[in-house]
């Protein structure tokens, strides 16, 4: 079960895991805590009534499917943002007891075998609620906990690349982004997934991919292949 904060991360973040895994025959789920409602908006997509957090759980469905997901589980709590206040409904905002009961509950209708939740080191305050969370929930239910890595090799260029095309982005300003390369226990080659996976992200539609920029030979490095802590010790 891939346990994440917002819809996309489990495409952005884990996609050719979740492929990789259902072409190896496991049965694999997705625990997304909230609906997005924080996110991009592009002003020549037609929302649907219920407005960006509908469109975003919509591409949710549509993505996970794609990448042979057979359970989503959506939580009911906001989307907080990059930054801001976060009051008691967001995910930040939360009692953290609470978001974990919610979790526990998904986890324990599924029953998985391991779970996998990024490792935050983007700097998304979400992100870092759900991992914690995340690894709260597997110490208490003996369930192994993988981090999926944004690798600090692979960040740098990323930063390089942003840096001349997008100044301005807000991940920039956050400095060294992404987990040491001599801390990544496994590294997977999912390059036989790269078109799906790619496909999937095409889904989320209202949603700019942070491999939108990148040249096509570091889109493809990205793309086709896993970096993951784990199991992690202590929980």
């Amino acid at each position: 079960m891939v346990v994440v904060a917002h819809p996309d991360d489990e495409t952005f973040g884990c996609g050719s895991l979740l492929l990789r895994a259902a072409a190896a025959g496991q049965v694999t789920a997705v625990c997304c805590a909230t609906r997005g409602d924080a996110g991009e908006w592009p002003g020549d997509l037609d929302l649907p009534a219920g407005g960006i957090a509908e469109q975003r759980e919509q591409e949710l469905y549509a993505a996970a499917e794609a990448l042979g997901v057979t359970r989503v589980d959506v939580l009911d709590f906001c989307d907080s943002g990059l930054d801001g206040p976060a009051d008691p409904t967001t995910l930040a905002g939360a009692d953290p007891a609470d978001v974990a009961d919610r979790v526990r509950r998904s986890v324990e209708a599924f029953g998985p075998d391991a779970l996998v939740t990024l490792d935050a080191s983007d700097g998304h305050r979400d992100h870092a609620r759900i991992r914690d969370v995340t690894l709260s929930v597997g110490r208490e239910t003996g369930i192994p906990v993988y981090l999926s890595c944004l690798a600090r090799r692979l960040m740098a260029r990323w930063a390089e690349v942003m840096t001349e095309r997008d100044p301005g982005s807000t991940y920039l300003a956050l400095g060294e982004l992404g987990t040491p390369d001599d801390q990544i226990d496994l590294v997977l080659d999912t390059a036989a997934f790269y078109e799906q996976r790619e496909r999937a992200i095409a889904l989320h539609r209202s949603q700019t991919s942070p491999f939108e920029a990148l040249p096509s030979d570091l889109r493809r490095e990205w793309l086709s292949t896993e970096h993951l802590v784990g199991p992690v010790e202590g929980h």
